[in-house]
């Protein structure tokens, strides 16, 4: 699986940044959130690996695989 992919407020509160885990830089700045996770799932998927969504308060509201997983699990 790839880096994690987060879909943040951005830094100066004006938009939204798309960003992959543990970067400095943000992937893609753009205005609003429906915008920004539709980039996050494209990079997501492009490198089979979760998407986080987080809200204006900054806490993960939404979680999105599309890495591996085992779905259902097995057991």
């Amino acid at each position: 699986m790839g880096k994690n992919v987060h879909v943040v407020k951005s830094k100066d509160g004006d938009g939204w940044s798309v960003k992959t885990e543990n970067s400095q830089k943000s992937y893609r700045n753009v205005d609003t959130q429906k915008e920004a996770i539709e980039i996050g799932k494209t990079v997501a998927k492009n490198n089979s690996s979760e998407l986080l969504i987080h809200g204006n308060d900054g806490k993960i509201r939404e979680k999105n695989s599309y890495g591996t997983d085992n779905y259902p699990p097995k057991g």
